[in-house]
Parts: C-alpha cells; sequence; structure tokens
C-alpha cells in the first residue's frame, strides 16, 4: 500500500478536548502531557481510535514538540503506521501544528510482537 500523506498547512483549528481529558493531561508529567496532547489530536485527524507514539522509533521530545516517526494508530480494527511532528503550547493545551504522514497497515502477524490489541 503506498503511503498516504497529509499536511495541515492551513489554518485550522485544533481539536478541542474537554475539561475532563484536560484535568487527566494536567496531571502528568510534563513530556507525558506533551505525549498524551499530541496523540489526541492526531486520533482525531486520521479519525483513529487510538495513537501510540512509540511503536517503532522512538519519539524525540523538546519542551513543546514531539516528533514521532514510528507512531501507529488504529482504525476500525486495523492498525497503520504513522509520523506525526506535534507543536503545542507551552503549557501542552492547545495544539499549534500537527503535521503528519499515514504509513502501511500492519499485518495482524506482527501485532504480538509490537504489541499491539484488537
Amino acid at each position: 500500500m503506498a503511503a498516504l500523506a497529509a499536511s495541515l498547512l492551513a489554518p485550522m483549528p485544533a481539536h478541542a478536548i474537554d475539561q475532563k481529558m484536560l484535568s487527566q493531561i494536567k496531571r502528568l508529567a510534563p513530556r507525558d502531557q506533551l505525549e498524551q496532547r499530541c496523540d489526541t489530536e492526531g486520533m482525531a485527524k486520521v479519525k483513529g481510535d487510538k495513537v501510540i507514539a512509540y511503536t517503532f522509533a522512538d519519539p524525540r521530545y523538546r519542551k513543546a514538540h514531539i516528533d514521532a516517526p514510528g507512531a501507529v494508530f488504529r482504525r476500525k480494527g486495523e492498525w497503520y503506521r504513522l509520523s506525526y511532528s506535534c507543536t503545542t503550547s507551552p503549557d501542552h493545551v492547545d495544539v499549534v501544528r500537527f503535521d503528519y504522514k499515514i504509513g502501511s497497515r500492519v499485518p495482524r502477524e506482527e501485532w504480538e510482537q509490537y504489541q499491539l490489541y484488537d
């Protein structure tokens, strides 16, 4: 399957999070806040129900930015490779920029190896 690319260069509002989710994110360490906020944004962008930033490669973090070249997401019971770059506000509440590229479907026989699940 050829890789599908999507870039969000046009101004678009970031996915809003509700107060319950915001409260949960605020309880995390700053790096985890960043990752969770960006994973949440990723779920909205790819219309998935789960995003994991570190499945195929370790993310690279800065204070309000994460590059996740080895991410994965689940949609309709299937897992797909994903790479994303995400910048948040300093408090990790607002997503300022989110660029991503969807990769190939992860074959079911590889799920156990990468700790993926239904």
